[in-house]
């Protein structure tokens, strides 16, 4: 299955679902078929070269299905239309937390003998919509796969050599547990630390006297709320623990500082310093 043409059906096609049919249009030979409700984003996906066609009614002819939806109607946007698919086809989605993901639709994929790989491209935009989308969104990128112990070793393949068709960096292959674990730590808790950041009071004036330092930090404050709302509270007992860290962390330093402790503070500092020096990029 791997080295064969694939038909492609891509549902949601905001920025990862437009970006994912822009890139493989453009990087592989494999048909795809746009999914969306909004029959103007459809037309400018055609018109875009982004699909080969669009439709739910194609929906019978995919090899593999990519839901790119945001969480809750990812589940219930397999809910509605699994009956449609082919037993055998292989579906997956690009959801940022993956255990009440896998744990809905592995028992529906089964019940309609369908194939779930768990997914999650790890790369993005601060603006959506498929006005944003993009072929080069991934390059360069990693790509998170959930697949259970049990399932097809040519099922996770099949998304694996996509994922590196269309320029990513590698496949990172793990439990839907420990990514949400970890993506509580490289992806959440940054948009929570951006967040209140931005809400200081010293912000709105912050032209004229910021520069990389400013931007680096803030950048990921402008969120859909919407969606990190539901990711938040899917991965609650991890994200939470990522923001009682931070809190210690933050209240050391803070101390250090009221306290005119130098040495404690260099210590602080330095703690850092040498952390992020430890781990690689």
């Amino acid at each position: 299955m791997d080295d064969k043409k694939l038909t492609i059906a891509i549902a949601g096609m905001g920025l990862i679902g437009g970006s994912l049919a822009l890139a493989i249009k453009g990087r592989t030979c494999h048909t795809v078929i746009g999914i969306d409700r909004d029959s103007e984003v459809l037309k400018n996906v055609l018109s875009s070269g982004a699909a080969d066609k669009t439709g739910i009614e194609h929906l019978n002819e995919a090899d593999l299905l990519i839901i790119a939806l945001p969480p809750i109607a990812t589940i219930e946007f397999l809910k509605n239309h699994a009956h449609l698919l082919r037993p055998g086809t292989v579906v997956t989605d690009v959801c940022g937390v993956k255990r009440e993901i896998v744990n809905s639709l592995e028992p529906l994929c089964r019940d309609y003998g369908l194939v779930f790989v768990g997914g999650h491209p790890m790369a993005g935009k601060e603006k959506s919509g498929f006005a944003n989308a993009d072929p080069d969104l991934f390059l360069d990128a990693y790509y998170i796969l959930t697949p259970s112990s049990g399932v097809n070793p040519e099922a996770v393949n099949l998304i694996k050599n996509l994922a590196l068709s269309i320029g990513c960096k590698d496949v990172t292959i793990t439990t839907p547990e420990n990514h949400d674990r970890m993506i509580a730590f490289t992806s959440q808790l940054p948009h929570v630390l951006a967040g209140a950041y931005v809400k200081s009071p010293c912000c709105p004036g912050h032209k004229g006297f910021s520069a990389g330092s400013y931007r680096d930090v803030s950048r990921v404050a402008s969120v859909d709320e919407r969606l990190w709302a539901e990711l938040f509270l899917m991965n609650f007992d991890n994200i939470c623990g990522e923001i009682d860290t931070l809190i210690s962390n933050l209240k050391e330093c803070r101390d250090a500082i009221a306290s005119k402790d130098r040495d404690k503070l260099e210590e602080v500092l330095r703690a850092g310093r040498l952390r992020k020096e430890s781990v690689s990029e």
